[in-house]
């Protein structure tokens, strides 16, 4: 049984959820963070929350985290959205760095989405990788409603693409890899969570999802269990060899899009 303290954001729904109900359940003990129904309640979306987030969880942690899921996430056509996939992700990786410096086996992982194989806005991206926050959410209102590629979320899909590459550039550098701290990320297909309940509890939309993007393997959706039993490996122990990598659960969808995606 595992003796690993464990920090997840996102936990009071969805994968975040289910991933710390998996790391319990495996004798992690886990540390939860939410705008609700958490252990260190914060909104990461903001400047004020981000800090509230580190200070508080550093407390509770007693200055040690062995790993972290990064789950907390939104797929709003606004500006919060790239605040929180984006901003909030590398803030949450980046304050506890340093308390995963302290354990043996420290990891990382954060959510990023099949969403980031989805076309996204240049300009946008380009913002958050250089951490231009204010610059980057005025861009999301340019981008909001899809108004600058023809429609479509391109907030949500450019914040999730963002993430993925951060993860790529980040994970072997000296701050990182350097360190002995494994950082991933893993990019979901369609999981069935109350934020996509209205898409698959619709027919007519079922339909329109499984025709555009065809999963060879069980449906155009999985529940919050099978991404959290991959979160949960890539910050234990047993993981010790994968970094730097943005993996997909999603049915085959990525295969799909990018067949030729080496």
């Amino acid at each position: 049984m595992s003796s690993r303290t464990y920090v997840v954001t996102g936990a009071s729904s969805g994968m975040g959820a289910a991933t710390a109900q998996r790391l319990r359940a495996d004798g992690g003990r886990v540390i939860t963070a939410d705008i609700k129904d958490a252990d260190v309640v914060a909104d990461l979306a903001t400047a004020e929350g981000r800090e509230t987030f580190g200070r508080e969880v550093e407390r509770l942690a007693d200055g040690v985290v062995d790993g972290v899921v990064a789950a907390a996430g939104l797929a709003i056509d606004a500006p919060v959205t790239a605040a929180v996939n984006y901003f909030g992700m590398v803030a949450t990786a980046e304050s506890l760095r340093p308390l995963l410096s302290r354990s043996e086996a420290p990891r990382a992982v954060v959510v990023s989405s099949i969403a980031a194989t989805s076309p996204f806005d240049q300009e946008l991206v380009d913002l958050l990788l250089t951490g231009a926050e204010s610059r980057a959410l005025e861009r999301c209102r340019d981008v909001a409603g899809g108004s600058t590629r023809g429609g479509g979320n391109h907030i949500y899909s450019s914040s999730k693409h963002a993430i993925a590459r951060w993860v790529r550039r980040q994970a072997p550098t000296p701050e990182w890899a350097g360190a002995g701290i494994a950082l991933n990320a893993v990019g979901p297909g369609v999981i069935e969570t109350a934020m996509t309940a209205p898409l698959l509890q619709d027919p007519g939309k079922r339909a329109l999802l499984t025709s555009s993007s065809p999963a060879p393997l069980n449906g155009p959706a999985a529940p919050p269990e099978v991404p959290a039993a991959l979160l949960s490996w890539l910050v234990s122990e047993e993981n010790s060899y994968v970094t730097g990598q943005v993996i997909y659960i999603d049915g085959g969808g990525e295969a799909i899009r990018r067949p030729d995606h080496v």
